[in-house]
């Protein structure tokens, strides 16, 4: 096990000339940052905790239930319908204060920036622009990559592997915080303000997924306000069902594609699924779309006109010029594995990088560096890069919103500039419908080749931002390319459309880098409004992904595993039959008795070496005739209420009129439980009893130990278990089973491996 001294040591002899000051300075701080945190993919983090998807059916949980009559159930049904609308316009209406601003803070730096390149092209000293537009993204990012990198970590990246993890069980810290989504939406707006190559479409879906989880609960415990509304779904199993329909909101929202936002849900997101959460999803999704697009309409001035669904709007692909013939069908098939094979790169790339980011970059400062490192290094090279180009097109009839004149001659503009001069949504959307000759081969190529490398670069930074619309831009970039090069080699025959090749081009590179398929085919066919390109985009998306598949893991499952997250796939590995719940489940365990001395529940609680989270409860007085078998399985965070609120058994005896604890009181105490250190507990109280049985959770789910891992694994998995206490014949207790030891065996290049637990 590594402990923090230990780093230290590590550090140190990997930096031989430390001299005696800093020394010192390391007794000054006890948390002193090495300076290299040692860090490998073989590892599993012990720091994240499990969600308790289980409700624990103790006597209390019994008795509300029995005590609920039908038409009650009923208003808790139209409860859930009201927060999914809540979500829905919420989340529609955080999308538009996003595309707003962005709008319009992007527009003036571009106006500012243009004016200065204009007045100092004619009479030379360029350079100052190039400073200009340079020191504008850094310092925009600065600010963006400062609020997440001090404030809320958990804000950066995309947030999509982080709500990917909270679906399935994994207790991310902070994830569903308030102030996380202030971070995200701040820092969104900055970075994609400071021009870095990234969109603001991915933290659309961590957005929705805050709100879900904030609104269910009817109070926010980070201002201390409690509405007293929904304390109904007070619970993990409930805020689950809100933020799988939080995502989907977001998905939407993002691309105006309600369905795909489902599918992305089912997909990519949600663990656990039923019928009426689907129809309850899609009714958020909806909802979502339709208040973003009024806001939207109303905001361009033309209040009737619902033509703007999604944050990216690809605009209408028309038919009648866009079909595809059969021969085509080969040639997307070849752009899906092309767009599998550099995605295959681009994912491998980032895992160098993030390795080396995790190991030593991890200092709040170091990375605020390199964020502002990347924004300039993006403008230098889109500066060189439009400064170096002669590509020059007419201006009239374009459609371009900053034209650069540059060294072009008067009423043409810089044909490099509308693909890096603008926010990546516009670009995309431009090389998609710009009409044929509208961009020279060797910009695109260099083009394609320059933003690769910018874009895998960001992903990964200190900075809140998606990698969607980066990977389309690519691929719409190395598409329309594809498709100049075919009407070249096809003498200029009419089906070689470039705007149809950059679509697939786009969901090809897409697909190769996060690899999803079902959602993200719907999502396209619905952001480009027409429904005959399924058929080859599913084509492309399958390919790009078993291609991909074939050489690296997709970007998301990549960074979940490189942070060491518990993380449970659909099935146990498929070469896992030989072990068996006995191999595989942690020993000794701690049990407590039914009624039990508060001592010992204290010191079992307070005890930092094991730090449990379920109990076993077993029979209090074992005598000849009897076993100590079990009884029922109790949450630390019940006892710790429990304690709270000191209910023990010489009270209950004594005349006192004691209040009897409700289910209320747990669900007050949710989601952040006091910790054992905050409650004092007198020494003659230790001395009581308390009992257990009206607390626990009587009928635990429990396995024989000779089972093997794949069924131990599909009932954990299928029930969204905490806990799985593992018994022997005579029903006693001989181990425990959780989520740590099931995730710890994954398939390797050489079979089954299992990986090495570490506190980091």
């Amino acid at each position: 096990q590594l402990t923090p001294s230990s780093f230290l040591r590590i550090g140190q002899l990997s930096n031989v000339d430390l001299n005696e000051d800093i020394r010192e300075l390391e007794t000054e701080l006890p948390r002193q940052h090495p300076n290299e945190i040692p860090h490998n993919e073989k590892l599993l983090s012990l720091k994240y905790e499990s969600l308790d998807y289980d409700n624990s059916e103790n006597q209390l949980f019994l008795e509300e239930e029995r005590r609920i009559n039908h038409a009650a159930f009923r208003t808790v049904e139209i409860k859930r319908w009201v927060i999914c609308a809540m979500i829905g316009i919420l989340t529609g209406l955080v999308a538009c204060f996003i595309d707003i601003v962005v709008e319009n803070l992007a527009g003036l730096k571009y106006r500012v920036v243009k004016g200065n390149i204009d007045k100092f092209t004619e009479k030379g000293g360029l350079s100052f622009s190039l400073l200009l537009w340079a020191t504008l993204n850094a310092s925009v990012v600065m600010v963006g990559s400062v609020i997440v990198a001090f404030i809320e970590p958990v804000a950066a990246g995309s947030g999509i592997p982080q709500i990917k993890c909270y679906l399935n069980g994994v207790k991310i810290p902070h994830v569903v915080r308030l102030k996380t989504l202030v971070i995200k939406v701040c820092g969104v707006i900055l970075s994609v303000v400071g021009g870095l190559a990234v969109g603001k479409e991915g933290p659309m879906i961590h957005s929705g997924a805050v709100i879900a989880a904030g609104i269910s609960q009817g109070r926010s415990t980070s201002l201390k306000r409690d509405f007293k509304i929904f304390e109904y779904f007070r619970r993990d199993t409930e805020k689950r069902d809100f933020v799988s329909a939080g995502a989907a909101a977001g998905v939407s929202a993002a691309f105006g594609a309600p369905v795909g936002g489902v599918l992305f849900s089912l997909e990519e997101g949600a663990s656990f699924w039923n019928q009426f959460l689907t129809w309850r999803i899609f009714f958020a999704s909806m909802i979502s779309t339709f208040t973003l697009n009024s806001v939207l309409s109303v905001y361009h001035g033309n209040a009737w006109d619902l033509s703007s669904p999604g944050l990216i709007n690809f605009g209408r692909f028309d038919t009648e010029k866009m079909g595809y013939t059969i021969q085509e069908i080969p040639i997307f098939i070849f752009m899906g594995v092309v767009g599998g094979i550099l995605g295959a790169l681009f994912n491998a790339l980032n895992y160098w990088l993030t390795m080396f980011r995790i190991r030593y970059i991890h200092r709040p400062c170091l990375q605020v560096v390199e964020a502002m490192l990347v924004a300039a290094v993006t403008a230098t090279v889109g500066f060189v890069m439009i400064y170096c180009s002669r590509d020059c097109q007419p201006i009239q009839g374009s459609t371009v919103a900053y034209p650069l004149q540059l060294f072009c001659a008067d009423g043409e503009y810089n044909s490099m500039a509308t693909a890096f001069f603008n926010t990546p949504e516009k670009s995309v959307v431009n090389l998609f419908h710009d009409p044929p000759g509208s961009y020279n081969p060797m910009t695109l190529g260099m083009f394609t080749l320059m933003y690769f490398f910018l874009a895998c670069w960001t992903y990964g930074l200190t900075v809140s931002a998606g990698v969607f619309i980066p990977s389309l831009l690519i691929g719409a970039a190395w598409g329309r390319l594809f498709g100049i090069s075919l009407s070249y080699l096809t003498k200029g025959s009419i089906w070689a459309d470039p705007g149809k090749y950059a679509l697939m081009g786009a969901a090809a590179q897409l697909g190769g880098i996060v690899r999803m398929t079902l959602s993200l085919t719907v999502i396209m066919m619905e952001a480009t409004g027409n429904v005959t390109y399924g058929f080859p985009i599913m084509l492309v998306l399958m390919t790009a992904k078993i291609v991909g598949d074939y050489f690296v893991e997709g970007l998301y499952d990549m960074h979940i595993q490189l942070q060491s997250v518990p993380f449970l796939h659909w099935e146990a590995p498929v070469t896992s039959h030989s072990l068996t719940a006995r191999e595989v489940m942690s020993t000794p365990v701690t049990c407590l008795r039914r009624i039990e001395r508060v001592g010992t529940v204290v010191d079992i609680l307070s005890d930092t070496s094991s730090n449990h989270n379920g109990f076993p409860v077993v029979e209090s007085n074992p005598d000849a005739t009897q076993v100590a078998g079990l009884r029922g399985l109790i949450l630390r965070s019940q006892l710790i209420v429990l304690l709270k609120h000191k209910v023990f058994v010489e009270r209950a005896n004594l005349s006192l009129v004691q209040r009897r604890l409700k289910l209320k009181d747990f669900r007050d105490a949710y989601p952040r439980f006091p910790p054992i250190q905050s409650i004092h507990v007198s020494q003659d109280e230790r001395e009581c009893m308390i009992d257990l049985s009206e607390f626990m959770n009587p009928s635990p789910y429990t396995v024989p130990q000779e089972a093997s891992l794949p069924r131990v694994f599909k009932l954990f998995r299928a029930l969204g278990l905490r806990h799985l206490v593992v018994v022997d014949n005579r029903n006693e207790v001989v181990g425990m089973v959780t989520r740590k030891d099931l995730a710890r065996y994954r398939l390797g290049k050489e079979g089954l491996e299992e990986l090495s637990l570490a506190q980091t």
